[in-house]
């Protein structure tokens, strides 16, 4: 069912505040039901027509259908601190929803819940990555603390030669029937370089299937595009609101009963050139705003 509308003629309501049309006459759990085939912002909206609307949008049908199916699981990965004491399932979707994002599995990933519209986020920690070197010797990569970032350390790199980053989460984790896009989120500090002149290639995609493959440049100005800003390969960083930079890595949708891990990498091809100054804050992974 992709869409259902409900209409409501407030005429003869007879003063109380119940509509005569044929929607009065169906039962609340009906109502309830057919509102949870919505979305959150219409079951709001719906509880303004009557208070047998408002009843049934406010249910513990309606808005645990809009929760995330592992909810149960995600409330155990919490620190207590961050536990929620909720009455109903109306409140535990706006407690999660209205928090920011939620460190868990011991801060190695965070966890948003879109309000509108109830899909999940995930971001993938640089602890969470597979960073060859980052933990052979300092000389390489080196672990520090930013106060700006959401988790407890982010790697910055002193100085490779190649670069190749990648992290896995379970696809069963993500929204059914939704199309995901990942970004590496990440700092250039001034001392950088390496960075200006080399793509490196991206890719996106189940383990042991064929993934979506692009090149990008990190660099954030526009000497880092050799072939034109026409070039359809190319992707520009862009500045978040948190201040950090994000590049888009691909896309994946996720239809929801495949399963298997998902596999986000960045791996430089054409090694040579000495890199530094890259501070890794995660991988980003968001449902894509039509």
């Amino acid at each position: 069912m992709d869409q259902i509308a409900i209409a409501v003629t407030d005429t003869h309501t007879g003063g109380g505040g119940e509509s005569s049309c044929g929607t009065a006459y169906l039962p609340e759990e009906c109502i309830a039901s057919i509102l949870s085939f919505t979305t959150p912002r219409d079951a709001c909206r719906s509880s303004l027509v009557s208070t047998m609307f408002k009843s049934a949008a406010d249910s513990d049908a309606v808005w645990e259908r809009f929760l995330p199916p592992e909810y149960k699981t995600l409330m155990s990965l919490l620190p207590p601190a961050d536990s929620f004491s909720c009455s109903s399932m109306k409140e535990l979707y706006l407690g999660l929803s209205g928090y920011g994002p939620i460190l868990i599995e011991n801060g190695r990933k965070s966890f948003l819940l879109e309000r509108p519209s109830g899909k999940v986020c995930y971001m993938l920690s640089a602890r969470d990555l597979a960073i060859v070197w980052s933990n052979l010797s300092c000389s390489f990569w080196r672990w520090i603390s930013l106060p700006d970032s959401r988790f407890p350390e982010v790697a910055r790199l002193n100085a490779v030669w190649w670069l190749e980053i990648s992290g896995t989460i379970s696809s069963q984790m993500l929204s059914p029937e939704t199309l995901y896009t990942a970004y590496l989120v990440y700092k250039l500090t001034p001392e950088a370089v390496g960075f200006d002149c080399q793509a490196v290639e991206v890719s996106v995609g189940l383990v042991g299937s064929e993934s979506c493959k692009r090149s990008v440049y990190l660099d954030d100005s526009k000497r880092g595009n050799p072939a034109g800003e026409d070039d359809p390969q190319y992707q520009q960083p862009y500045e978040r609101a948190d201040g950090w930079l994000e590049v888009e890595l691909g896309e994946y949708f996720n239809k929801g009963y495949a399963g298997g891990e998902l596999e986000i990498s960045v791996l430089e091809i054409e090694r040579g050139h000495q890199k530094r100054g890259l501070i890794v804050h995660g991988i980003d992974l968001r449902p894509k705003q039509s």
